[in-house]
């Protein structure tokens, strides 16, 4: 029996039961702008199926075991014999198993299958992220391995499979495969012309013999990994089985896991290579240029995993601050409160925005929206998910000392959100990456600019923004030390011109105002007093 001074009273139903797609109005209109109308009520019915496995209090429950019990090395058997494995929970194949039979790797072989990819995507991140790398680097494979059209039919089934078949076996003996990738290494870093990593060939066509290391390998459980080494005719990209045709295990020696601040269900791994077997991917001394489309979608995904993430943070401080009273009524009452919840709404909304818009010219494909991606997409990598921590820390703080506790959730997102802005080249990569684009890259400015300049004269804090941007760019004098500060207002004024053309006036108006118009403070809640904010609150509850 509770003691008559333990009645417990105000605190905060979970937020679980939910379709977590169909409640965020932000993501569901974005689907419905980029999806043809034959098509939407498929692609609505498949992302609620997912939306609501993700809300749902059994994948929760999954998360949480999954990220309480990381995988662990196992390297040799109990005879002494190598066999470099490692063991997850089954909650972590339970939530991978379900990624992969959602479509999270099937991007390439069906209509609208970026859009819909990355909605689901964007969902799938808020149940548990760990799973999402290996869904990424799994789905961002296939354009890589087009460089080889043999490679391509034999690999691209099986990577884009509906089927997670876990173990590893001959990729002919399986219904589906995961691939990983290793480019980094201890002294090189993003410099991946710096490898020292060796390959040799053999007597058999575009085979070789790798010999080297990898700093971090990501998803070392895989069936393959594209890596990178130095061939006789320089930096090459090639693919690595963890399996030979044969049976026989390929060379592929875990030294150990990364002990991470987050991301903890998830193993990333250093492995050494020693006369291990790997298929040439591409041309010899073409290696950057051979993976650089899978580089494209791990940062998209990257953007679209911090969306996720400030989706999920956002969604749980609403849903606290509506049920929680504190000094006579209901949190999302009050006035301070109420502009802490919808700057970080405002903040969410534009990042999901962005990603699809992003995802759509994935999916056009033509002239004009690849040379708007060499452009638009390193400056959102580079902005969106940098905006990552500093909203979902803030979206802990609605909880009070309850957001500080593991059992809340927000810990696992605060330790989470980092990463994307970390992985797949930092910020200081993705800002001269946008330099590089700039004075490399035909069209892609205009074609940026094409974008931007169809909200043009809808918002006049808006117009201002793009003739200050016009301006800096005019002048490309010592631009390198303010690379970050370029990439940043590219990224505002694209969020803001997508905004004013498709959100709701009251979300346009607070977005144009802060990040644009300038009438924002350096701490979140620090909107105009105004303007609509509780209408922008509203919009991002995410249980009616």
């Amino acid at each position: 029996m509770a003691a008559r001074t333990h009645t417990v009273t105000n605190q905060v139903p979970p937020l679980t039961g939910y379709d977590v797609f169909a409640t965020d109005r932000a993501l569901v209109e974005a689907v419905e702008r980029y999806v043809e109308a034959g098509l939407l009520e498929e692609v609505r019915e498949e992302l609620s199926s997912l939306g609501r496995s993700a809300g749902s209090a059994q994948v929760q429950e999954w998360a949480a075991q999954a990220d309480g019990h990381p995988p662990r090395l196992r390297t040799h058997d109990r005879w002494g014999h190598r066999v470099d494995e490692v063991e997850f929970h089954p909650a972590w194949h339970r939530l991978l198993g379900k990624g992969v039979s959602a479509g999270l790797t099937a991007a390439w072989n069906r209509p609208a299958g970026h859009v819909r990819r990355a909605a689901g995507f964007l969902v799938w991140t808020q149940a548990e992220a760990g799973t999402c790398c290996p869904l990424s680097m799994t789905h961002a494979a296939v354009p890589a391995l087009r460089a080889d059209p043999g490679l391509a039919a034999e690999w691209e089934p099986l990577l884009t499979s509906a089927v997670y078949d876990r173990g590893l076996r001959p990729a002919r003996l399986k219904a589906g495969v995961l691939f990983g990738m290793g480019m980094t290494e201890k002294q090189g870093g993003s410099d991946v012309r710096a490898n020292t990593t060796s390959a040799r060939p053999l007597a058999e066509d575009g085979a070789y013999e790798l010999t080297g290391h990898k700093w971090f390998c990501s998803a070392p459980m895989s069936d393959g990994f594209l890596v990178l080494a130095q061939a006789p005719e320089g930096l090459t990209c090639f693919l690595v089985p963890r399996v030979l045709p044969d049976g026989t295990r390929n060379v592929f020696l875990i030294q150990r896991l990364k002990d991470k601040l987050g991301n903890r269900s998830n193993a990333s791994a250093e492995v050494e290579f020693d006369g291990t077997w790997a298929r040439r991917v591409g041309e010899e001394g073409r290696g950057v240029r051979t993976i650089i489309e899978m580089v494209a979608a791990t940062r998209l995904d990257c953007v679209l995993g911090s969306a996720g993430l400030m989706r999920q943070a956002v969604a749980q401080a609403v849903h606290h601050c509506t049920h929680r009273s504190a000094f006579g009524g209901p949190l999302v009452d009050k006035p301070l409160m109420r502009n802490v919840l919808a700057d970080l709404a405002l903040e969410s909304e534009a990042a999901t925005a962005l990603a699809l818009r992003l995802a759509a010219a994935c999916d056009d494909g033509g002239e004009q929206e690849r040379a708007f991606l060499r452009l638009a997409l390193p400056a959102a990598k580079y902005w969106v998910t940098k905006r990552c921590a500093p909203v979902v820390v803030e979206a802990a703080e609605c909880l009070g000392g309850n957001g500080y506790v593991e059992e809340s959730g927000l810990p696992r997102l605060v330790r989470e959100s980092p990463l994307n802005s970390i992985w797949e080249g930092a910020g200081n990569v993705q800002a001269l990456d946008v330099l590089r684009a700039l004075r490399r890259e035909q069209g892609a400015l205009d074609a940026y600019l094409r974008e931007v300049g169809r909200a043009r004269g809808a918002d006049h804090r808006l117009d201002a923004a793009i003739r200050d941007l016009l301006t800096e760019l005019a002048d490309l004098e010592g631009v390198e030390a303010r690379a970050r500060r370029l990439a940043e207002r590219l990224a505002l004024v694209l969020q803001g011109a997508l905004l004013v053309r498709h959100a709701p006036p009251e979300v346009a108006d607070a977005f144009c105002a802060s990040r644009l118009g300038r009438e924002w403070g350096a701490a979140f809640g620090t909107l105009p007093h105004t303007l609509n904010l509780a209408a922008v609150v509203d919009r991002a509850r995410p249980a009616r």
